[in-house]
């Protein structure tokens, strides 16, 4: 594709690492069909982040960090209230009261209150500690890198020693795939995204440049519903099949792993590859993942859900698109 305008090529490879996306989205589901939904939930919020976190990578090791940090945020905010909205509205109109288990609900709005300290922390420190403060915002943001880490590995440990409530532990359908072939599909899946990935990062900059976009509203907006499609699809299917708990454990759950290991993953990676990254975001970051978060805790709290509140959730992440569509570059 050498000599075609980078616009089309972002296109063309943001569309081919999309179905890629949705492929791992569909294998991951075979994979864990016959494991119940916590696993099957975790292996799809972590394969579901795989295309992003290759994407990153890239972006980190061409030193497209802002896009990078946006992602993080990107894919909080897309999963919280665009994922969980559509999946709410979707299930609400089709079975109207729509119930899950509020422990659930509420240990992952609290974690991700946690991520919110996580993120908001270091960005205060910069702006008090002023330009001579470089050397220690880098520490202190591979400092709660750690901590969010060891944070996620532990709510893990409790997610899976919690029973679920409801029909959350029923036998899901039947496989169409062997655990072989769904890995086979996993393996190819994820080579083929790291050259896509490659293709789309060389061609961010000169489609920015020729679209008039921020790089914030790549990594905010573009990059997140790119790499996330997969649970996209998932979590609204299962909303529509009355499934909310899984449904929550995928939108919920990959906000989580993105606040409390992509994220900070990022951080140490980003070392490796020699483009040290902090984890300082802007104003409007912070101010909207919190708003974020108390919107979805305020939903989530009393265990049951509506379609209108998941309206409020879309409307709430088309504001913050808006927002973030007329940053200044």
């Amino acid at each position: 594709m050498t000599g075609a305008p980078a616009p089309l090529v972002f296109g063309l490879a943001a569309l081919a690492i999309a179905m890629l996306a949705w492929l791992v989205g569909v294998a991951t589901e075979e994979l864990g069909a016959a494991t119940g939904p916590k696993i099957s939930g975790v292996l799809n919020a972590t394969f579901g982040n795989i295309a992003e976190l290759i994407i990153t990578v890239f972006a980190l090791r061409a030193g497209l960090t802002t896009v990078v940090k946006a992602s993080i945020t990107g894919s909080i905010l897309g999963n919280l209230l665009l994922v969980l909205g559509l999946s709410l509205v979707l299930g609400g109109l089709r079975h109207g009261e729509l119930r899950f288990s509020r422990t659930m609900a509420g240990t992952n709005a609290s974690l991700l209150m946690i991520a919110v300290v996580g993120l908001a922390v270091p960005a205060v420190f910069a702006r008090s500690a002023g330009p001579s403060g470089s050397g220690p915002v880098e520490n202190l943001s591979i400092g709660v890198a750690a901590i969010l880490l060891l944070a996620y590995a532990l709510s893990l440990i409790f997610f899976f020693r919690t029973p679920s409530a409801g029909g959350a532990e029923l036998a899901r359908v039947e496989t169409q795939w062997s655990a072989r072939r769904s890995l086979i599909v996993l393996a190819i899946a994820a080579v083929a995204t790291t050259v896509v990935s490659d293709i789309l990062v060389d061609a961010i900059r000169p489609t920015l440049a020729a679209s008039g976009m921020s790089e914030l509203f790549a990594g905010i907006i573009l990059i997140p519903i790119i790499g996330n499609i997969s649970e996209h699809v998932v979590g609204m299917q299962l909303a529509y099949q009355n499934d909310m708990d899984f449904s929550l454990v995928i939108s919920l759950g990959s906000s989580l792993q993105v606040a409390l290991f992509v994220g900070p993953l990022l951080v140490f990676l980003s070392l490796v590859v020699g483009n040290p990254m902090d984890l300082v975001f802007t104003p409007l970051e912070l101010v909207t993942v919190g708003l974020g978060v108390l919107t979805v805790h305020l939903i989530a709290a009393d265990g049951e859900s509506n379609w209108l509140e998941g309206v409020e959730l879309v409307a709430a992440y088309a504001i913050i698109a808006l927002a973030f569509f007329f940053y200044p570059r």
